[in-house]
């Protein structure tokens, strides 16, 4: 039988391990600003009840939720179902093919609920929002946690677009104040400082806004329906926003209204009070624009680039007040980097109600692939994190290598012995490929003497060294 060629699922990636190294480099600058801010680290499981992700990401997001088979027999209750079905006669069915050559009337959709309990995490929020209400006479409020975990999707895959990323999470819940929107948009700001990416933009709208606008377009009824079309705009363009609102009975007259309003241009003051002009006569819409104006006059870094854009959706459904989207304007890329917004009553969906919230992710995936297009990324990075590599030229000054290895390692030098007796040339070319910058030599006079050729691979000096010295001068 042939060799099975391996290949990856659609929409995932291998990393190997200087770009492991990479993306370390990218959650550990994240996590040291989220901590700056007082944020503490949650895990929760890869997986959830479905009963706890269906419903949370709007009619879209259910569609893109992993569902994992129930272990087992995973088809009895389908199987009891339809034995049901088959001992009713009175039951008026159009049958589909099932294990017993009858015929039932199930659906793809129908039939999952009986197979299938659980799925993976669609997003770190709703798992959040679960273990906050689990957990609520644990915790001190208000809370804010930060959480760096994968998530899947499955989306069509992309540049840029992946069924399997990290989030790396930061939400604060328990507190209505605006001052957490002013945090979270300055630890975007710090965090992609400190990446090196400067070129960015963040977008901010308030779904409150979105509310008043779908009212003065057609009714409250369809602003899931706007934000979802609109949340694709950079993606398939007016154009096919406009085709896909017409499909659920917009009229042109109406998408006329929406466009006037979601396009207005300016600076962003200008842009608010253009905007108050067309939602005056509604209170809720008023709310959105005050605090949006309060999150802009209060903003204590003037250099952060904040734009208004009332196109901004985020179309996940439970966001209820100011929402944000990051984009990196540098690179082939030019896609969405962050995001997040305030959800008010999340937890109340798990039982615990009028508990507001508010966070913000980073989307490691895609700063990752800005940051490797723009190489944003330090030069001394490195897959391996060996300092040292003892070189030999027999089994006897291989063994002569092993007590300076330990010295080294106790004090705290990443070091290692070359395993195999291979000529010196192949040794050293292990050490340049993986960037390690030492080369600690023992032949034989240098067994005799105790000490060790040092050679700097970076610089090419040479120098004599006992153990001790060796450690001085990588430690220095």
């Amino acid at each position: 039988m042939a060799a099975q060629k391996p290949t990856l699922p659609k929409g995932t990636r291998d990393f190997g391990p200087a770009d492991v190294q990479k993306r370390k480099y990218i959650l550990n600058t994240i996590e040291t600003v989220f901590k700056k801010y007082g944020f503490m680290p949650l895990e929760t499981p890869t997986m959830e009840n479905l009963s706890t992700l269906e419903g949370k990401y709007g009619e879209e997001g259910d569609k893109l939720l992993f569902r994992i088979l129930d272990s087992g027999d995973y088809l009895k209750s389908l199987k009891e179902h339809n034995d049901k079905i088959l001992a009713d006669e009175s039951q008026d069915a159009t049958f589909a093919p099932s294990y017993t050559g009858k015929l039932i009337d199930l659906d793809a959709k129908s039939a999952t609920k009986f197979i299938s309990e659980k799925g993976l995490r669609y997003d770190l929020t709703v798992p959040f929002a679960r273990y906050v209400v689990m957990h609520r006479n644990e915790i001190t409020f208000p809370f804010k946690r930060y959480q760096m975990q994968p998530v899947w999707r499955a989306d069509r895959p992309q540049k840029g677009r992946y069924r399997e990323f990290w989030q790396c999470d930061a939400d604060v819940v328990g507190s209505d104040s605006l001052l957490n929107e002013l945090d979270l948009i300055q630890i975007y700001d710090e965090a992609f400082t400190q990446l090196g990416i400067k070129n960015y933009e963040i977008k901010i709208n308030n779904r409150k806004v979105l509310a008043v606008i779908a009212e003065v377009v057609k009714s409250i009824d369809v602003m899931n329906s706007i934000a979802v079309a609109i949340d694709k705009l950079d993606k398939i363009g007016e154009d096919g926003v406009r085709k896909e609102l017409v499909e659920q009975g917009f009229s042109e007259s109406e998408l006329n209204t929406l466009f006037d309003i979601i396009t207005i241009k300016g600076e962003n003051k200008e842009i608010l009070n253009q905007l108050k002009d067309k939602l005056q006569s509604s209170q809720e819409g008023l709310k959105g624009i005050e605090e949006l104006a309060f999150i802009l006059a209060s903003n204590p870094n003037p250099n952060i680039n904040l734009t208004l854009d009332f196109s901004l959706a985020r179309g996940l459904s439970y966001y209820t007040g100011c929402i944000f989207e990051v984009v990196s304007n540098d690179g082939t890329l030019k896609s969405s980097i962050g995001g997040g917004g305030r959800y008010d009553n999340l937890t109340g969906i798990f039982g615990l109600p009028n508990v507001s919230g508010v966070g913000i992710s980073f989307g490691l995936d895609r700063i990752y692939d800005v940051m490797e297009e723009l190489k944003l990324f330090p030069e001394q990075l490195r897959a391996t994190s060996t300092q040292v590599l003892f070189c030999h030229f027999d089994e006897a000054t291989q063994l002569y290598c092993l007590p300076a290895l330990k010295a080294l390692r106790d004090a705290g030098i990443a070091a290692e012995v070359f395993p195999d007796n291979k000529k010196l040339g192949k040794q050293l070319d292990y050490a340049n490929a993986l960037q390690i910058p030492f080369a600690a030599i023992a032949g034989e006079t240098e067994m005799q003497q105790q000490v060790f050729t040092v050679k700097n691979l970076i610089t090419g000096e040479q120098q004599i060294c006992t153990t001790q010295a060796l450690i001085s001068l990588v430690g220095q």
